[in-house]
């Protein structure tokens, strides 16, 4: 018979069939990161005119995935503190059936707008189903048992990358582009079978108070500073006032919530635990990672499709070694911790995704793909060893009743990094390109110019529809990406840089494990 270690908290009969539970976890995770890996693949489909696409801009694309992101990174404070107080296993319950209601109405959407207001009731049932998986993870689990399990739940998020773009390559291929919504369906429905079946519910016996005034707050703020750094991107022009006047509304009601939440005696965010530099450091690794790769898978699909001419197909499996190296190295990433210590696996795992992201400023458009295929896996082995050792800093920093929210701010750091990533790579891209066609554009009536200026897609776009006098611009359209997405790749890899730089000056080294344990006691108080 199986047994709990001694001084469990963990019930005899949730012990026995932890394996099983984090299954039914992963299955739950796999849809909500499915669903981005998916879209990636399929962005390029939308923003082809009717019937085929909805015509969507770059701009519209953008909002598309930042409105999921940005609705999910706004409530997820809330969600882990609901699932705190209320129970984590009806949190992701109801995030679940909302995630599901938000796919089946994504599917059938008739433009853009409508597209982007059902993306945000997916991210809203997201932002409870993401922090509560990690949560009822850090309750079925004793915590020598911990790290492995985070490793093969980070391992899970490499599988679902690598599922969607294939997923999404045949669905494409068959049906229409929203399919790739609407086979999120019978999945959630599978996952709320199993877990009515087998996952316990758990919550926090001394929970906060719900905050509501810091949840606005921080999802106006993130919404304005996305709005105008997109919009900057999108006219080409960052001292535009309306612009900068957006840009600056949205970093004052940020400082505003963070003065909030300093002051108040619930807030959704405990400022203490920053207090912290090892917990600070890792929230940040993740945050700037995401912002990186975020930006980079945004632009490296319309360089596989628009640039070389693969399907949609094609470039899932072309994505394959990306999540092929997560999927090895993820739940193998604490063996390279317990042999060399948190700072030197996460500062080379920076150092691999800058290298990577500077070796994209590389790529023609006749270069072999072969070498694609190694940045990829590259890239995928440095995210790896990136993910799993933040994770278990950040979760194993606060005791186990707060689970929730410790889950809820490391996801919300990995979502604004990413949204921001999405918003500012996307930006210079934008502006990049439109700088660069801008005088090979002469040849189009004046009302068609700036919106072919606005991305690669809209000038093919209009070339198309012009017949043989659209053909002179082909060349100049892939010059121009070309040129765009280097640069872009460069400002990615800077990030990057600056990660390795924080994670190397105060994530720990390698320490016996005595000392381990007074670091974990020190990051719990930091946080009380």
């Amino acid at each position: 018979m199986t047994t709990a270690v001694p001084d469990s908290r963990v019930p005899e009969a949730v012990h026995r069939r932890r394996w099983a539970i984090l299954g039914v976890l992963m299955l739950s995770l796999l849809i909500v990161v499915l669903d981005n890996s998916i879209l990636n693949v399929a962005i390029k489909t939308i923003s082809t005119p009717a019937p085929t696409g909805l015509g969507a801009t770059q701009s519209e694309l953008e909002w598309a995935i930042n409105a999921y992101t940005l609705v999910f990174a706004g409530l997820l404070f809330t969600a882990g503190l609901l699932g705190d107080r209320l129970g984590r296993k009806k949190v992701l319950l109801g995030g679940l059936a909302a995630f599901g209601i938000g796919s089946a109405l994504a599917a059938f959407s008739g433009s853009p707008t409508e597209l982007i207001v059902f993306r945000a009731v997916m991210g809203l049932g997201a932002a409870f189903v993401m922090p509560a998986t990690l949560a009822v993870l850090m309750n079925v689990f004793e915590r020598e048992e911990q790290p492995k399990a985070i490793g093969i739940w980070a391992g899970g998020v490499g599988l679902a990358i690598a599922i969607g773009p294939i997923t999404g390559g045949v669905l494409l291929a068959h049906f229409w582009w929203g399919s790739v919504f609407l086979i999120n369906v019978p999945i959630v429905i599978l996952a709320l079978g199993l877990m009515l079946w087998l996952v316990p519910d758990s919550r926090d016996p001394r929970p906060g108070r719900i905050d509501p005034i810091g949840v606005v707050l921080s999802v106006i703020g993130l919404v304005l500073l996305v709005y105008g750094i997109i919009k900057g991107g999108q006219l080409a022009d960052f001292t535009d006032p309306q612009v900068l006047a957006t840009i600056g509304a949205g970093l004052a009601v940020l400082v505003g919530f963070v003065v909030f939440e300093k002051r108040s005696d619930h807030p959704s965010i405990d400022v203490t635990y920053f207090k912290n530099k090892v917990f600070s450091a890792a929230i940040a690794a993740i945050a700037l990672v995401f912002f990186a790769l975020m930006g980079v898978t945004f632009f490296s699909v319309f360089y596989t499709q628009s640039v070389r001419g693969y399907s949609p197909l094609q470039t899932g499996l072309l994505m394959l070694p990306l999540a092929a190296a997560q999927m090895i190295f993820a739940p193998r990433a604490r063996l390279l911790v317990d042999r060399f210590g948190n700072r030197a696996t996460t500062t080379a795992g920076m150092g691999i995704i800058a290298a990577m992201l500077a070796a994209f400023a590389t790529l023609d458009a006749d270069t072999p793909i072969w070498i694609l295929e190694v940045i990829f896996f590259l890239m995928g082995t440095g995210m790896a060893h990136i993910m799993t050792p933040t994770s278990v800093v950040i979760m194993q920093a606060l005791p186990r009743e707060k689970a929730g929210s410790a889950s809820a701010l490391s996801n919300t750091f990995r979502q604004v990094g990413g949204a921001l990533g999405i918003a500012v790579l996307g930006s210079v891209l934008s502006t990049a390109y439109r700088n660069s066609i801008e005088d090979k554009l002469g040849v189009l009536p004046a009302n068609l110019r700036h919106t072919a200026g606005e991305s690669i897609e809209a000038t093919l776009g209009v070339a198309g529809r012009l017949g043989p006098q659209g053909k002179a611009l082909v060349g100049p359209a892939n010059d121009a990406f070309l040129h765009a997405m280097h640069l872009t790749a460069l400002w990615g890899a800077g990030v990057a840089v600056i990660g390795a730089v924080v994670v190397a000056l105060y994530l720990p080294g390698k320490t016996a494990s005595p000392q381990s344990g007074k670091d974990e006691q020190e990051l719990v108080k930091a946080g009380e």
